[in-house]
Parts: structure tokens; sequence; C-alpha cells
């Protein structure tokens, strides 16, 4: 019967989280605490001492021994204060390219007490400190790697406080409920057009070729990202710099970046296409994203290169 009566309540205890989605005010149905180890350590002393004292019967020991047993009941009071009535809401996070830092927004409101070495982090070993004012609100962002795209969820938040003799840890595990959206990394290459605009360009007494340009229209400063075959190696070696060949299509046609005319596997194709996306996007030249089920476009603009990005995000995953 015991054993059974421990099984439930096992899992309430410091297990518990609690969702920040909305908001949450940390109060005593979600705080723990327990001695540090130099808590410990303080508890062992004081024991020593106290033993020390009934046998030598010293008063002067047992003044000094109840004294320090009086400031550790005060620490703990202390430190359980830090924490209880701090308000957490979770912000929502922006979206990052594979292979970047995800940044999660946490915002802290503190009620009429100043509060001091807050500690919040995914880990009990790696947390970043804090203080608020009276009344004060500060926003904290915590960082998470972010290798493939898709969405990365955040992890359960460890909120901590060992103030003010350190003798006592506090904590509580919160849900931020916050997940950050991460597009595929963009990856250079060339990129044969679609039939339909192959034809557009047909159309004029000309065939579209190569990365999607058709008209030779000068050099210009070469950018993170373009493709080295377009590089002006003449004018490199007259000691003009970089400069890359600039083409533009014709008018009318219309780049169709067709994930299933391209080679590879799956995750390059979709990395080649997030390169594209953002290259036509910074042109201002309107497009259509052929992907197996979905066509977003022919369009324009930045809603347009938001809604391609996040497509390539979530292909083949519940969104």
């Amino acid at each position: 019967m015991l054993a059974e009566s421990l099984k439930g309540v096992r899992p309430r205890w410091p297990g518990r989280i609690v969702r920040a989605a909305g908001g949450v005010r940390l109060d005593r149905s979600c705080i723990f605490i327990v001695p540090s180890r130099v808590g410990l350590a303080f508890g062992v002393a004081l024991l020593l001492m106290l033993l020390a004292a009934i046998n030598y019967r010293n008063n002067l020991a047992y003044v000094l021994t109840f004294l320090l047993g009086s400031v550790f009941l005060v620490g703990v009071l202390h430190t359980y204060r830090n924490l209880a009535g701090l308000r957490l809401q979770a912000g929502a996070p922006a979206a990052l390219f594979a292979g970047g830092q995800a940044r999660f927004p946490i915002r802290l409101d503190s009620d009429g007490r100043a509060r001091q070495a807050l500690a919040l982090g995914w880990s009990s070993g790696d947390l970043q400190l804090h203080d608020l004012p009276a009344e004060g609100s500060a926003s904290v962002e915590l960082s998470l790697p972010a290798p493939r795209r898709g969405w990365l969820p955040a992890p359960r938040l460890r909120v901590e406080s060992r103030f003010p003799l350190g003798l006592m840890v506090a904590w509580s595990w919160i849900d931020p409920g916050q997940r950050a959206l991460v597009y595929p990394q963009p990856l250079t290459g060339d990129l044969p057009l679609s039939a339909g605009a192959q034809e557009a360009a047909e159309d004029e007494g000309r065939q579209a070729r190569g990365e999607g340009v058709d008209d030779y229209q000068g050099l210009r400063a070469y950018r993170p990202g373009d493709s080295k075959r377009r590089l002006d190696w003449k004018a490199y070696s007259r000691g003009r710099g970089l400069l890359v060949k600039d083409f533009a299509a014709l008018e009318g046609s219309e780049f169709c970046l067709d994930f299933s005319a391209l080679a590879g596997d799956g995750e390059s194709r979709l990395s080649l296409l997030c390169h594209w996306v953002l290259e036509l996007s910074e042109r201002q030249r309107p497009f259509v994203l052929q992907l197996p089920g979905q066509r977003l476009g022919p369009d324009s603009g930045e809603a347009h290169r938001e809604a391609c990005l996040r497509a390539l995000a979530l292909y083949g995953e519940a969104s």
C-alpha cells in the first residue's frame, strides 16, 4: 500500500512543469526548495557546534549555534520569496536558417519586491543571472542550436534562485510553449528552369538558360551567395575587386522553382530552392515555387518570400 501511494506522489514533486505560453505567476504550488551543497555543509557544521556546546556546556557556543541557525532559517524565507510572485511570459521566437542559433524571448515581471540573482536556463548547468527592480520588468533571450529545418520546440525552462546566502536553492520548471521555425540552410548552385518559363522565353525568340537569367546587364559588386561561375576574373586581375556578371530575365517571363526538376537528395533540393527564393526576392522578381502537392505564386514581395520559406521549412512535416 505504501509503495502504491508513493508511486502516485512522486511525479508531482520537482517534476511538475507549469506552462508559460500565456503568462505564469510562480507560487508555492510550483516552487521547490532544498539546501544547496553549501547549505548541507553549513547544517553539518551547526550540528557539530551544537554537539560541542552540549558536551562542554558552553553558553557562548549555544548562542553562536542558535544565532547561525536563525540566519539559516531566515535565508530559507528570503530564497523562497525571491521567486514567489515572479511572473514569466514567453514571446514568439524569430524564424532562422538551419545551422544558426534560435533565440527564445522570455519576459520577467516583478511585483512590489526587488529580486536579485534570478537564474534562467535550459538546464541547471547553464544559467543566466538577472536582477529585477521593484515593479520592474526585463526581457531575456535564451539561445538554442538549430541544426535542421522544421519546428524547433523550446525545452523546459529552469528558473532558480540562491539569493541571498547560497545556503538554499529554490527552483521551478516552466514549459514556455515556444517553437521556432527553422528554414533550410541556403545552398548556392545553378538552377534549371521549368518548361513553362522556357516557353515564355522562346515566345520572344530567345531561350532562358543557366541560373534563370537571360540578358546581360553589366557588372555589380559580389555578394555572399553569388555563384562563382558569374565572377569576372578579368576585372579581378585588373585590381577592380570581386565583380559579378549581372543578368536579367526577359519581360513577361516568370521563374519557376521546381522541386522535381532538381537533382540530388531532398534536403539538398530544399536548400538550393531556399537560396533562389532569397535571390529572386532580393531582385524583386516574381516567381513560382513548385513543391510536390503545393504551388505558390507567381508572386513577389516580402509576404510571398515568407510563405515560400515556410513551405520549404515544413515540407514533409506536420505544420
